[in-house]
């Protein structure tokens, strides 16, 4: 007789499946951003392109951002938890070196965009708890 947690199929019923699923989109959305209008994305991250020269980067920072997010549909499509876990964990990277460049840039007091990029590492924390957790 299996147990509960092992009939159990995680997936669309599954909060960390939403909330991971909300994450993937949204940087996706911001990469598309990112490569339509570059310097429109960098004024959101928290660091303004200042030389059209630098727009380029923009479009860099774009498709690795979709990259991330498409990553993990399939994972999800699949409804893999386990690997969705740990490739999520794993991409808490991405928001807490953000916290860390725009500190860096802009100092303490760019409340606004630090609030951004820490609260996304945050969320992406308990939601990779969730994950771990189902």
């Amino acid at each position: 007789m299996k147990t509960i947690h092992e009939t159990q199929q995680w997936g669309i019923r599954s909060a960390s499946f939403w909330m991971t699923l909300f994450i993937a989109v949204g940087i996706i959305f911001i990469g598309v951003r990112f490569i339509i209008n570059p310097a429109a994305g960098a004024i959101g991250y928290g660091i303004p392109i200042i030389n059209n020269d630098d727009l380029p980067f923009g479009r860099i920072k774009g498709i690795r951002d979709i990259f991330s997010g498409v990553v993990l549909l399939p994972l999800l499509l699949l409804r893999m938890r386990r690997a969705t876990a740990w490739v999520f964990t794993s991409a808490i990277t991405v928001p807490a070196a953000d916290f860390l460049i725009v500190l860096s840039t802009n100092g303490p007091l760019d409340i606004s965009h630090l609030m951004i990029h820490g609260l996304t590492a945050a969320y992406m924390a308990i939601t990779s708890f969730l994950l771990f957790k189902s």
